[in-house]
């Protein structure tokens, strides 16, 4: 068995990211995936959070997603996202703004359209927050 696969993370508008990964952990909408080498071929639908990557040699990558889906086959496991970024790339101050606005929108619940568009926003910006807070857990940063 080989110790390594072919990760691809691509999103609408780009491909995100490409290599030989050892693991790669996902937020599936009935829990968190872990991805080894030889694992099942599967198909299942991610909610919007943090995609961790080990790469082969032990580095770790980190992305955030706002949902789509992870297929494995043998050797390769895509990640098919809506949109993907390096949880580098988050700004946390925006991801703030968003998380309250939504918050305020969330509590003010004018029409069913609204209330739903606002918890859709609400998790999407508590996603790229945890996001972020679990890169600089590991970086050691609280």
């Amino acid at each position: 068995m080989a110790n390594s696969f072919k990760c691809e993370i691509v999103s609408a508008e780009e491909a995100v990211f490409s290599g030989e990964v050892e693991q790669v952990v996902a937020a599936g909408i009935m829990g968190d995936l872990g991805i080894l080498p030889g694992h099942t071929p599967l198909l299942t639908e991610l909610q919007p959070g943090p995609v961790r990557v080990t790469l082969a040699g032990g580095a770790e990558e980190n992305f955030y997603i706002s949902g789509g889906f992870l297929e494995v086959q043998p050797k390769v496991v895509s990640i098919l996202a809506d949109a993907a970024t390096r949880a580098g790339d988050i700004d946390e101050a925006a991801a703030e703004e968003a998380r309250q606005q939504a918050l305020k929108s969330f509590n003010e619940k004018s029409s069913e359209l609204d209330y739903s568009r606002a918890a859709a926003e609400l998790a999407e910006a508590v996603a790229q927050l945890r996001t972020i807070q679990q890169l600089r857990k590991k970086a050691g940063k609280s």
